[in-house]
């Protein structure tokens, strides 16, 4: 189960280059539900999400190489390109912080994940985080693939 808030950026954090920093590329196979392919540096995965928004199921399986350029052909709508940064807050979390690339720049986004529900409803986001999006499925990455920036 992935419970998780996302949001828009009002301003970038200062020194993002302290934090450790992923390069993404990850296209859809499908959006109902959502099957997705992914590369994260060297990390290559199969994800499926069920529905829903602030909460929803998610199962992810590891792909070798080959398989994932071999699925990456057969992607709906546009591959995603994006930088994540990994930032530490409030000693408990970590901000996944997406820089979008190509086609979705210059999107910034952020995610937080949490263990529960009553978590994500009580969170406190920082002061350079701007709309909460969370309910919107206008920013899911499934739908940005689909409909572009």
């Amino acid at each position: 189960m992935e419970i998780e808030r996302k949001y828009l950026i009002r301003e970038l954090p200062r020194d993002l280059s302290c934090y450790p920093c992923r390069q993404i590329e990850q296209g859809y196979l499908n959006t109902d539900p959502v099957v997705r392919i992914r590369k994260s540096d060297d990390r290559f995965t199969l994800t499926y999400k069920g529905s829903g928004l602030m909460v929803r199921e998610e199962y992810n399986l590891p792909l070798n190489e080959t398989a994932y350029l071999h699925l990456r052909e057969k992607v709906d709508g546009i591959l995603i390109k994006k930088r994540r940064y990994l930032i530490p807050y409030a000693e408990k979390y970590t901000i996944e912080l997406d820089l979008f690339e190509g086609d979705l720049a210059p999107l910034q986004l952020a995610e937080v994940e949490f263990e529960t529900e009553e978590e994500a409803n009580a969170f406190v986001p920082p002061d350079w985080f701007g709309e909460d999006v969370t309910f919107s499925t206008k920013y899911h990455n499934s739908t940005l693939s689909r409909a572009g920036a």
